[in-house]
């Protein structure tokens, strides 16, 4: 599945699933542009690429900032060229309570940033990714992979707004894969089960074995297995795929 020359755009991309995957697509000879909140974690992540041998660029970005994501794809666009892929990962888990208990500021952080965040990403990388020319192999324009979970497959107690911001980034692939499949630009989602993050790890509150129970495959997942399914869809493997959501989970949600 190689991807050398291609540019990636990766959100989130300073730990968890989204460090296994800047890290998967450089193997693969991508250039790398990754956004993510934290500074040290991004700066970390693009050092250890180019400590590989690889490309990679790190900008500040937080998601829920229009401003800061059309910035981060400029960026790739200023750096490389052009935009071929984009793994739109950035999220956050909110609170764990009833609905009616949950706070209006913290819920509105959690739109801004799973949905909105997504929505905003999508909407620049496609908006770069219209620019480039279809070769005459009829190659693709760019791929995209959102990041759901199998919550947005499900439902979960006391995770409402969660489960719904996940359902709608199902639906945001959805639409927009219908939106621009005539128009060369393939847009899936992955949906992570238990995966072993710093995210799961406080949502679990440090016992992740709690988890793994629940799993046919008895086991927490890891970021890379992930990554991995992440960089076949963004791949030319995956040419005829398309408003898919491909679930990475043990079998949790072939039960």
């Amino acid at each position: 599945m190689a991807l050398k020359g291609k540019t990636a755009v990766i959100t989130g991309g300073g730990s968890g699933i989204g460090r296994a995957t800047a890290l998967a697509l450089a193997r693969a000879g991508a250039h790398v542009v990754i956004g993510n909140r934290n500074r040290e974690q991004g700066q970390a992540v693009a050092q250890e690429i180019a400590a590989l041998g690889g490309q990679a660029e790190f900008l500040r970005t937080d998601v829920a900032n229009v401003n800061d994501v059309k910035a981060l794809v400029a960026h790739a666009v200023a750096k490389f060229g052009r935009l071929d892929l984009a793994f739109n990962n950035a999220g956050m888990d909110g609170e764990q309570k009833p609905l009616h208990e949950q706070d209006e500021a913290l819920a509105n952080q959690l739109i801004d940033v799973n949905l909105k965040g997504v929505f905003w990403a999508m909407k620049y990388e496609i908006e770069a990714m219209l620019r480039n020319a279809i070769s005459t192999k009829g190659e693709s324009r760019g791929a995209i992979v959102n990041c759901s979970s199998v919550l947005g497959l499900g439902g979960l107690r006391g995770g409402s707004l969660y489960v719904a911001s996940k359902h709608a980034v199902i639906g945001l692939t959805k639409a927009a894969a219908l939106d621009y499949a005539a128009q060369g630009i393939r847009i899936n989602a992955v949906a992570p089960g238990p995966i072993e993050t710093p995210m799961l790890t406080r949502f679990a509150g440090g016992n992740l074995q709690a988890h793994a129970k629940a799993i046919p495959m008895g086991r927490i997942g890891q970021p890379e297995e992930v990554a991995e399914a992440v960089v076949w869809l963004l791949s030319d493997a995956a040419s005829f795929v398309t408003g898919h959501t491909l679930p990475v989970d043990g079998g949790f949600r072939a039960k």
